[in-house]
């Protein structure tokens, strides 16, 4: 199955830093029908969708999923497989059983590690799961193991070697009232936006373009930003997805 590169991001050859929406889409179909439309809607400035069943692929294949993705490949959006990483602690026997999950009911384009480890310890058994996922990916691709979009979602700024072993890093994830205060290390000016997502729930609408001004600040070029609030914020998207759709596209890849 051929993989959709994910627009506006880093491709093989070449790179770009438009911001664009990677979006947690973590409510089943049938709950948001009108959501998942949306999210397939053409000129959609989206980075990726984040598949998530339960905590992973669960234990079956679910038809309305796979209706709901067939509609994002359709309109080109790439799809990528939720697997809980646990931070670190999950055995990797079970990740690459749920990978392959994902692959043969879904056809995902890549994978995101939720929960991913941040600490130096956790880089070298993160390699090896990103490596197996990437090899899987290609596998089931066209072989070549290149394959696929790989995020770590690990919610903070890491250790720096996890730029080394995936295509992004989640480095924020939480409220607004934490993220405008918040800045990055010193150490992500040396790679470029395209390499980092963040998250951010609870933002109000009047903030919308100051939390776009932080993120690209802050060298973010994959956001998702709501105004949805803690254990809801990735059940649906937000009260104000088209005017945040607007703004997004409308704003330059160097503000």
């Amino acid at each position: 199955m051929p993989r959709l590169t994910p627009t506006g991001l880093r491709s093989r050859t070449g790179r770009s830093d438009r911001l664009g929406f990677g979006v947690p889409a973590y409510a089943h179909p049938l709950l948001a029908p009108s959501e998942w439309a949306e999210l397939a809607r053409p000129g959609t400035p989206l980075h990726w969708v984040a598949l998530n069943v339960s905590r992973g692929p669960g234990t079956r294949p679910d038809p309305l999923y796979t209706e709901a993705v067939g509609r994002l490949r359709e309109a080109a959006v790439p799809v990528i497989g939720v697997l809980d990483s646990r931070h670190g602690d999950r055995p990797f026997a079970q990740l690459v059983s749920d990978a392959h999950h994902y692959l043969e009911w879904y056809g995902v384009d890549g994978f995101y590690l939720e929960r991913a480890p941040t600490e130096r310890e956790g880089v070298s058994d993160c390699r090896r799961v990103t490596t197996t996922l990437r090899a899987l990916l290609g596998a089931d691709g066209d072989g070549d193991g290149g394959d696929g979009h790989i995020v770590l979602g690990h919610g903070s700024h890491p250790y720096p070697g996890y730029a080394e072993v995936a295509d992004q890093l989640v480095t924020f994830c939480g409220p607004w009232t934490d993220y405008r205060w918040s800045e990055a290390p010193q150490w992500t000016a040396g790679y470029p936006p395209e390499r980092f997502c963040h998250l951010v729930h609870g933002v109000p609408a009047p903030h919308l373009d100051n939390a776009m001004r932080i993120a690209r600040w802050q060298g973010a070029a994959t956001v998702f930003f709501t105004d949805r609030s803690d254990h809801a914020a990735w059940e649906g998207l937000p009260g104000y997805w088209g005017e945040v759709s607007r703004l997004v596209r409308r704003r330059p890849s160097d503000d």
